[in-house]
């Protein structure tokens, strides 16, 4: 347990904290924050007006006045100057900030949470300049005697200009320094501020987070500083290129447990951290506690809530998490660099973790598990949660991107290799075939529009931190898949990078492994096609005459000419690993768009399959023969295409379908063979696929034909997994399996199948009659409490939302919410959107996908989109934290959209919100309105061949 700042002491030890002199400072921490920016006041400070702000009586018993804030801003509209841009000037270099923070974990006597602080930064001029600009926002500032927001010193021998004036730049989010001389170059210099900002409960820089504990309300001061928001806490060169070391001190009570990127040192202040980015810092003050062990000399520690570590539900992260560690020390072939490994579950966080050096957070979802309540699929995000974050720990925390515009570096390298530590982790899941359904698929679905973009963007693209937050999307995290890394962390230790460092390197290890490349090519000029341009080829194999060619996949060939230039024209050098009937061939290489392979001319029963186990990022057609021939195998010997082909085949028939590559009716025929197949991965594929059937069907006739179909393909599923756990008494032996079982329960349930209806309706109503003794496996509660909830009223819904104030665990908890959305009944639905925007029913960081819960409801889908559009500016106001909330709420409404009517609209609430805005949303708002126009298209032109391929595929 931690030690702390005790209060009553603070009198005698504010000298020693502060330094002599320092009377700005014990203002500061003791001021009280008497308005909330731009609610509370008439006058607010960052638009330029004075607040005076009332007597405040410190710990010790003295009052002080604080003194006034009054940023000047000089100009309102942008212009030329460095203050109205948004990256800083290459004139200053940080070196070393000293940092003290005082959370109050009660509110004052205006209603707020605040917290007050110091800080000193050490920065040394790189050009001479007389201007000093450091990030900061939503943060008020104590004048000192000069009548400026800051104090600057020199360090050297060279005097110290003085400051000619001082004011917060709000819209750039620069504390702005005019100086009457300039500074030295190679000289060293101090700014020292005194400050005092809001614990606001938006998710974003240093904020509150809230939970109930035996029935008292507990409050925990906490950090998101990724990617734009270290400067909410303190004022800071808050640029990944911008490293420095860190000291900080957290002033707290003796109650509580502090925490920071550093070791504890003392009861207040923590060990200086490795020279880092600030979007890595994490501070944090709870009333937590914690578990811990020892792995090779480093303390690993994992805190939650007292009642979470006395159910021992940080057990599983504990035990992973040292066996983690040492596969990437490993595979990096880099020790970690520091003395523990702290991580930490919060009740209020928007991303799912973060990396912070030393001190990683999490939602609660993706770190404490309980073998009670916690599924299969539960335990696998831990495990590949947990391994990302790590491998972080290397690549991203002592590599680290230079600008924004390659956060693939950081994102897509950890996406790929969380599943090799899952997989050391937990060897017997065969976790990493899984990485073609987690990330192959998902980022195609987004790299097939014409609205996409590259992997790499240019800086000057990437100036805004709306722009910077869009780049958090599956593009970044799930396109790249690399494994030849481990050269790279030695050289570039403690320091930034660019994706073009990384193929030096990458070039390197092929050299010295002999690795083959085509002739003349480098992996400059493979990777940079990859990187370099947007989107991915379709491959076609001709097997009548081995002719191969590739062309820019594009889920709707008509946006084409809206695409934008490519210095590559499009075409990939790209890598093909493919089988002959079933036999394995020599790797060939597509390095232009069309090329002649006479080994892949078959004739007969033979066959051809390219990319096997989908070890390239592009998608594959053939001509009608072989795709007769494959469907062929598929229907008489399915095993004799590797598992992972089996669900690619799938899932590029389908899409190849919607780009009018082949007919809708030969993708559908893939399914066909399902009736004889036990395997997750196809099986997965398909209904993933078939979703999208749903999406654009279930409001007209051909819903009927479609659920009759997919019932008579899931019934020998469905049976086979009763037989082999005893009438749903046990649970499937396989990883994999048990998600199949669940896929089996549900479709079978959602198409109506009577015995299912019965199974899960009457688990739940046995739950309904004693509360405390739950008789749904927790592998199958998501899927049996939808069903049972969608199949009954307002009493299973009202039990339902019962239970879900009532979860001791977020896992737990998760499950009802989703589950809450599946009701048939519009009014509960209606009532459950409102409880979105209340807190204290659902967190925030758990609104947005809510709503997209009751939107994926066919029911649902218009109340949603109508409460959307209604509360716009509410939610872009109060729920904006974090990088994924706007574009997945505004792709996850509209996904049904495919009548002229919903493009109208759509295109209405792009236009009635222009100043409103869209934030990290505003690319989203552009893929929804082409996927709309898509899906208006493909209705239209396949709507009646689906209706009666369905009708006549169902045994009469």
């Amino acid at each position: 347990m931690g030690g702390g700042f005790y209060i009553s002491k603070f009198v005698g030890v504010v000298g020693i904290v502060f330094g002599a002199g320092a009377v700005a400072t014990v203002i500061a921490l003791a001021v009280v924050y008497s308005q909330e920016v731009a609610k509370n006041e008439a006058v607010s400070p960052t638009n330029g007006g004075s607040t005076v702000k009332p007597p405040v009586t410190t710990p010790g018993g003295s009052t002080v006045v604080p003194q006034v804030t009054t940023p000047v801003i000089p100009t309102t509209a942008p212009s030329n100057e460095a203050w109205d841009k948004y990256r800083l000037p290459d004139t200053l270099k940080p070196e070393h900030y000293n940092l003290t923070l005082w959370p109050r974990l009660t509110v004052n006597a205006q209603g707020l949470y605040i917290f007050t602080g110091k800080s000193y930064v050490v920065f040394q001029c790189v050009k001479e300049t007389d201007l000093i600009l450091i990030h900061s926002n939503k943060l008020n500032y104590t004048k000192w005697g000069d009548d400026h927001l800051a104090k600057l010193s020199a360090l050297g021998s060279t005097p110290v200009p003085t400051i000619k004036k001082s004011w917060l730049q709000p819209t750039t989010q620069f504390l702005v320094l005019e100086l009457n001389g300039k500074l030295a170059v190679g000289e060293s210099y101090q700014l020292d501020t005194v400050f005092v900002g809001e614990l606001a409960d938006d998710l974003g820089g240093f904020y509150r987070s809230v939970y109930l504990e035996e029935g008292e309300e507990k409050v925990v001061a906490t950090t998101q500083m990724q990617p734009t928001d270290a400067r909410k806490a303190f004022p800071c060169f808050d640029e990944p290129a911008m490293k420095a070391i860190f000291h900080i001190t957290l002033l707290h009570p003796p109650t509580t447990v502090a925490l920071s990127n550093g070791m504890e040192h003392g009861q207040t202040s923590f060990d200086e951290t490795k020279k880092m980015s600030t979007y890595l810092l994490a501070f944090i003050v709870s009333d937590y506690d914690y578990i811990n062990s020892t792995s090779d000399n480093v303390l690993i520690r994992i805190y939650a809530r007292k009642k979470a570590i006395a159910d021992g539900q940080g057990e599983y992260a504990l035990n992973k998490t040292g066996p983690i560690l040492k596969f990437f020390e490993k595979y990096y072939n880099a020790t970690y660099p520091l003395p523990k490994s702290d991580q930490i579950a919060l009740p209020d966080f928007n991303a799912g973790a973060m990396e912070n050096w030393g001190l990683i957070t999490y939602r609660e979802t993706a770190l404490l598990y309980d073998p009670n309540m916690s599924s299969n699929s539960n335990k696998e995000r831990i495990a590949t949660i947990i391994a990302h974050e790590l491998a972080h720990m290397w690549f991203g925390n002592l590599v680290t991107l230079r600008w924004w515009n390659d956060l693939w570096l950081n994102e897509g390298f950890a996406s790929y290799v969380e599943y090799l530590g899952a997989n050391e982790a937990e060897p017997d899941w065969n976790i990493k075939d899984l990485i073609v359904l987690g990330d192959v698929h998902r980022v195609f679905a987004v790299d097939a529009l014409a609205s996409s973009h590259p992997l790499s963007s240019k800086e000057e693209d990437i100036q805004k931190p709306e722009q910077i937050s869009e780049l958090f999307d599956a593009i970044s995290y799930s396109k790249v898949r690399s494994s030849i890394f481990s050269t790279y962390l030695n050289t570039f230790a403690y320091d930034n990078t660019v994706y073009t460092d990384l193929w030096d390197h990458l070039q390197m290890a092929v050299n010295s492994t002999g690795t083959s490349l085509p002739t003349g090519q480098t992996v400059h000029s493979i990777m940079n096609r990859w990187v370099l341009q947007m989107g991915f080829p379709v491959v076609t194999i001709n097997t009548a005459t081995g002719m191969i060619n590739q062309q820019h996949f594009l889920l709707d060939p008509a946006t084409a000419g809206s695409v934008p230039p490519s210095d590559f024209s499009y075409v990939w050098i790209v890598p093909i690993r493919w089988m002959k009937t079933g036999l394995l061939q020599k790797q060939t290489w597509l390095e232009d768009k069309t090329a002649n392979n006479p080994e892949m001319i078959v004739t007969g029963e033979s066959w051809i399959l390219a990319n096997l186990n989908v070890s390239g990022y592009y998608r594959v057609n053939y001509d009608n023969a072989n795709w007769e021939r494959l469907l062929n195998v598929l229907s008489s010997h399915h095993e004799s295409i590797p598992v992972i082909n089996r669900a690619q085949l799938v899932d590029d028939a389908f899409n190849l379908a919607r780009a009018k590559y082949i007919n809708t009716t030969l993708a559908l025929r893939t399914t066909k063979y399902l009736r004889r197949e036990r395997e997750y991965m196809p099986w997965e594929s398909a209904l993933d696929n078939l979703d999208f059937f749903y999406l654009m069907f279930d409001r007209s006739e051909v819903y009927g034909d479609m659920q009759a179909y997919l019932k008579y393909q899931v019934e020998p599923l469905f049976k086979h997994f009763e037989n082999i756990t005893r009438n749903w008494t046990d649970v499937p032996n396989g990883h994999t399996d048990q998600y199949n079982q669940v896929n089996a329960i549900r479709v079978a349930c959602s198409t109506g199948m009577e015995e299912c209806q019965t199974l899960t309706k009457g688990w739940y109503s046995q739950w309904m009659k004693d509360s405390a003794k739950n008789p749904i496996h927790p592998n199958l509660r998501t899927t049996v409490y939808c069903s049972a909830i969608a199949a009954g009223g307002a009493a299973e819904w009202e039990f339902g939302w019962t239970q879900f104030k009532a979860a001791t665990i977020a896992i737990e908890a998760d499950k009802l919410r989703f589950a809450l959305a599946c009701t048939k009944q519009p009014w509960l639905l209606n009532k459950y959107l409102e409880y979105t925007l209340d807190a204290t029913k659902i967190r925030k960081q758990d609104a947005t996908s809510t709503i997209v819960y009751i939107a994926s409801n066919v029911v649902g889908q218009s109340l949603a989109w109508d409460f959307m559009r209604d509360r716009w500016s509410y939610i872009f106001t109060q729920y904006g934290g974090g990088s994924f909330s706007f574009s997945n709420l505004i792709n996850g409404v509209t996904k049904r959209f495919s009548t002229e009517f919903e493009l109208k609209q759509l295109k209405q609430f792009q236009a009635d919100n222009s100043e409103v805005g869209f934030g990290s949303g505003t690319l989203a708002v552009s893929q929804s309105i082409e996927r709309t126009t898509a899906n208006i298209k493909w209705v239209a032109e396949n709507k009646k061949s689906v209706q009666e391929w369905f009708y006549a595929e169902v045994p009469k």
